[in-house]
């Protein structure tokens, strides 16, 4: 059965919902400048998860509700921009899911036999410009995600799909939220994501071993997630889900 779930994956098209990223090579930000990261071809949702997905979740496995949600998964914020346990203003339900945690993003993707993209597949995703598989070099590219990366959030956000569309099909890597990766402190610190970590470990003399110091956006990104713990929640910090191809990563 194994053998036949996988050749279908290799054989079909991707599933509703999602598409290919094709593997490529990830240079991590602190690295020699020879090292570089081996990224199989893995599949990712086209959209961050929406409110209204979410609530279908959270209807199913009521153990993730506002109401019964335990701390040690989530803060006080847990879903705080809902008015109830299945509630929401009727206008977020296209809209990207935020204040949830790292716990609750990781339930909801194995509720769907799926999993958390890992950072180097986010980081191989998101450096995709509208035209090319990696438009880091491409002028004002990383110029458009620092000016996002300036705007204080929105109280109300708009809906998924709002951001432009990148080489791979893929909606809104850089513009509406900040995303989960499973492996979020894993570039800062040691041990599993779980286990939080240090953000003063982050300052500009560490900035001073980056391969590329040009390239602030990911710097924002690394300090960004060095900082987060998994039961944080934010307003501004959403989550997709990604699926391993035969020849991609084991979640």
């Amino acid at each position: 059965m194994l053998v036949l779930t996988a050749m279908l994956l290799l054989t079909l098209a991707p599933p509703p919902g999602m598409v290919k990223v094709s593997g490529g090579s990830y240079a991590p930000l602190y690295a020699r400048e020879d090292d570089r990261i081996a990224v199989g071809p893995f599949l990712l949702d086209r959209y961050a998860v929406t409110n209204e997905q979410f609530r279908e979740f959270v209807r199913a496995h009521p153990e993730w509700r506002r109401s019964k949600v335990k701390r040690v998964f989530a803060d006080v914020r847990y879903l705080g921009h809902w008015t109830g346990d299945l509630d929401f203003d009727p206008a977020l339900a296209k809209s990207p899911v935020t204040h949830v945690s790292w716990f609750a993003a990781r339930a909801y993707a194995r509720s769907l036999g799926k999993r958390l993209p890992t950072q180097a597949e986010w980081e191989l995703a998101g450096s995709a410009s509208e035209k090319r598989a990696d438009g880091t070099l491409e002028p004002g590219f990383s110029r458009r995600i620092l000016d996002w990366y300036a705007r204080p959030t929105r109280p109300a956000l708009p809906p998924v799909g709002s951001t432009y569309r990148n080489y791979y099909g893929v909606y809104d890597m850089h513009g509406l939220v900040w995303e989960w990766v499973d492996d979020f402190q894993t570039t800062m610190v040691g041990g599993e994501s779980r286990g939080g970590g240090d953000g003063d470990l982050f300052c500009g003399a560490a900035a001073a071993d980056a391969r590329d110091r040009s390239d602030y956006a990911r710097f924002m990104r690394y300090a960004f997630r060095s900082s987060l713990k998994a039961r944080y929640t934010l307003a501004n910090l959403g989550f997709r889900c990604a699926l391993d191809l035969p020849s991609g990563k084991k979640p």
